[in-house]
């Protein structure tokens, strides 16, 4: 009986769409282009603001008042360098009205519209202009012709400190899967894992982390034992939490290269399958 009370009480996971990386080759003209919002992603069913996990976001009752009663897919934003402050005022059981009104939900798509990405554009900014919310926006969407402009448009983001660029196919359905009608574009490559260990540290970190020992969705095993500030290694991530990390490439056997730990992933639910610490 216990455990299926636990499968009860487990959240359902909103059916997203999800991002392959950016790759030479692809056709521009098929593709809208934005800005990257470094905040949490979340899901607007109708009447409920849940995580990619399928958790409830507990948002003030006028941060939602006369939101749409169709699904939208977006994300919780309060600006550029301040994804910490929008996961700690999104995670509170308690809504603390004053952060609550320094986010705003960027809209990107309609998914249960039925048509194609650029049906689906207009939809979204006429429905959104009706709604008048100032807590929901449409995400700006633009055309870029060249590799070169799209280039020069990703460092011109990044240089005014935000996290990339997102490509949007416009002839494509929304499918909950992830392929390439969805694409994310960075200068560096970003990626999550899910903590399964912490590894004791060694001389100057003797009695503190060292290392995590993470675990890939694919479940590929591998340490990360650098970008961590001070605070974090007398405080690690807990077992079982995801965490994002930074790397350039694959070596030989498949490991992530100069992989560096970044932050918590506190927008994604926590595992319950992880080893002790050690």
């Amino acid at each position: 009986m216990g455990a299926i009370a636990h499968a009860q009480q487990k959240p359902s996971k909103p059916p997203l769409m999800l991002a392959n990386l950016y790759h030479p080759g692809i056709h521009l003209d098929d593709y809208w282009v934005s800005e990257k919002y470094d905040g949490m992603r979340a899901y607007w069913d109708g009447r409920t603001l849940t995580t990619r996990g399928g958790e409830h976001i507990h948002a003030p009752d006028w941060f939602i008042k006369n939101w749409p009663s169709v699904p939208l897919d977006g994300e919780l934003w309060a600006g550029r360098g301040k994804f910490q402050e929008v996961i700690s005022t999104a995670r509170s059981h308690e809504p603390n009205a004053t952060a609550w009104r320094n986010v705003r939900f960027m809209v990107f798509d309609l998914p249960a519209h039925g048509g194609v990405f650029d049906q689906r554009l207009v939809s979204l900014q006429n429905l959104l202009k009706s709604t008048n919310s100032p807590w929901l926006l449409a995400v700006p969407q633009q055309r870029i012709v060249s590799h070169s402009l799209l280039q020069k448009r990703l460092q011109e983001v990044e240089k005014k400190g935000g996290e990339g660029l997102m490509l949007h196919r416009g002839s494509s359905l929304y499918r909950a899967e992830r392929n390439d009608d969805l694409l994310k574009m960075k200068s560096h490559t970003d990626a999550e894992a899910k903590v399964v260990a912490h590894l004791p540290g060694k001389g100057k970190h003797a009695g503190r982390l060292g290392a995590l020992l993470v675990e890939s969705p694919d479940g590929m095993r591998f340490r990360l034992g650098t970008g961590f500030s001070d605070a974090v290694r007398e405080n690690p991530p807990q077992i079982g939490s995801w965490v994002t990390y930074r790397y350039r490439g694959y070596n030989q056997s498949g490991i992530p290269r100069f992989a560096t730990y970044v932050r918590v992933r506190s927008d994604m639910p926590m595992a319950t399958d992880a080893v002790k610490s050690r």
